[in-house]
């Protein structure tokens, strides 16, 4: 039997708490952040800012170039190059559906840090000595914003544009089946502090740099499909990735092209890392719950779109999650 969670009013309260009775805080999210989590690690710094804390902001891998737009993104720094690496006894962890993912930082830490764990992914194990957490939020933005409110953080465009930037990547353009009332709610409020929406659709979701599509035509000329056509996956070797000239940023999305097949209830990305280790990315229609799948693995994520990682080969990764997903099938 699951443990009884508290309130999410009492897990605001406390996160308030923590962050004003707080200094001097480590702000990280997941390994390769993504639209939501890079939003969220800036939100987050907006708020510390006008709370009149000292922060810092590091990830394991480098803040995407897409989103220099956002206030602070440059400030995030890069694990792997910062020089000096002090123990932080405050951290707030922002996306993160368990420890693992955030990675090498957590080398960082103080012995027995306080840890403010803020994070929307139904698969989260509530880490930390503190959590907020939200399963039912489309992103971990989400959540923020209902935490500024709380701390009742005086709104400008910079962190509406955080906010609102989340959500559009976290919903695919206000398209996925998380797009709620809430959500279109919170973006037309930050339309109003002055977010320019669809200069940002148009930078976030529909250009797509050259060594992009020099990765999506290998990508795609591997498309495979099983189960009556009902899985669909492509793979993405270590040379592909290198012959395109590409970067995780060009990876982003090329998932959703085996999901999108008519008839395909699951689409699968398995892409090669560095050190023989896979990441696998799962997208479902709906009838398939891709989190409990990725859960099986190590990994976790939504009902909809999860993820995990794998030691081995292409082929022997890409066996297991076939099996597994086609076993949900049945």
């Amino acid at each position: 039997m699951k443990p009884e969670r508290p309130s999410y009013d009492w897990q605001l309260q406390e996160a308030k708490r923590f962050l004003e009775e707080q200094d001097d805080f480590l702000v990280v999210a997941h390994i390769n952040p993504d639209g939501d989590a890079i939003s969220s690690t800036l939100a987050v710094g907006w708020m510390l800012k006008q709370l009149g804390k000292r922060f810092v902001m590091v990830n394991e891998g480098k803040s995407p170039d897409k989103f220099d737009y956002l206030w602070g993104n440059s400030d995030i720094a890069d694990f792997s190059v910062i020089e000096r690496k002090p123990d932080f006894q405050h951290v707030i962890s922002v996306d993160c559906a368990d420890y693992s993912r955030i990675g090498q930082v957590s080398s960082i830490f103080g012995e027995a840090p306080s840890l403010l764990n803020i994070d929307h992914h139904p698969t989260n194990d509530y880490f930390g000595t503190v959590q907020l957490i939200r399963p039912d939020a489309a992103a971990t933005v989400e959540i923020l914003y209902e935490l500024a409110v709380v701390l009742g953080i005086r709104w400008e465009e910079e962190l509406a544009s955080c906010i609102y930037t989340g959500l559009l990547t976290d919903t695919g353009g206000f398209r996925y089946s998380n797009t709620t009332p809430n959500v279109m709610r919170i973006a037309s409020e930050m339309l109003g502090y002055g977010v320019k929406g669809s200069v940002l659709a148009e930078h976030l979701l529909e250009r797509m740099t050259r060594s992009h599509v020099a990765l999506l035509r290998k990508a795609l000329a591997q498309l495979s499909f099983s189960h009556e056509g009902k899985i669909a996956w492509i793979a993405v070797s270590a040379q592909d990735i290198a012959e395109a000239g590409a970067s995780n940023e060009d990876l982003e999305g090329i998932v959703n092209y085996p999901r999108n097949i008519e008839g395909v209830e699951v689409g699968i990305l398995v892409k090669e890392g560095e050190g023989g280790r896979f990441k696998a990315s799962l997208r479902s229609a709906g009838k398939v719950n891709v989190a409990e799948i990725a859960q099986r693995f190590g990994g976790g994520g939504h009902v909809r779109a999860a993820g995990c990682s794998f030691e081995g080969t292409i082929e022997s990764v890409l066996d297991k999650i076939v099996k597994e997903v086609g076993k949900a099938l049945v």
